[in-house]
């Protein structure tokens, strides 16, 4: 069993709506979780987008403006998702100092690419999670391409 609480939430969820008991209910959420996509033109194509979107917000390794909009966001976090590295654990300060060198609010993008899955927070200790977070249909809307054709590759240790 998970001890992701919003992945058991989306189950939860999913048993309620369509009557599945929850091992069927999690196989069908593990099913539509985003598969790596190979470096094709789909891979091009997210990339362009997220390079354009972080090229409005970043510049010279510093946030200049907070994005307003979600899908913006998301790709702001993507990118500060990139400066950790894979199955290496962090303490606080550590997260703090590596956000600290993009903006000065670390405190407001540590707790958001926790919110969005990006970040895995125990005990004080933050680690990148091992496979891409689950999104429900609603958020798969909000969140840019470049997640699904980057993230799972970048977690593994691939990219």
């Amino acid at each position: 069993m998970t001890r992701d609480s919003d992945f058991k939430k989306l189950v939860r969820e999913r048993m309620r709506t369509t009557g599945q008991n929850y091992t069927a209910a999690r196989a069908s959420l593990v099913s539509l979780a985003p598969q790596p996509v190979n470096r094709s033109s789909a891979w091009a194509e997210a990339k362009r987008e997220h390079d354009k979107v972080v090229r409005r917000f970043v510049v010279d390794g510093r946030l200049v403006r907070s994005p307003a909009k979600r899908k913006s966001r998301a790709a702001v976090l993507l990118y500060l998702t990139a400066l950790f590295e894979p199955r290496k654990s962090y303490p606080e300060a550590e997260v703090n100092r590596i956000l600290g060198e993009v903006d000065d609010d670390f405190a407001f993008w540590r707790r958001e690419l926790v919110n969005y899955g990006y970040l895995e927070r125990e005990a004080g200790i933050y680690r990148l999670p091992t496979t891409a977070p689950l999104r429900s249909a609603v958020l798969r809307q909000e969140i840019p391409a470049w997640e699904a054709v980057w993230l799972p590759g970048f977690l593994a240790g691939h990219d």
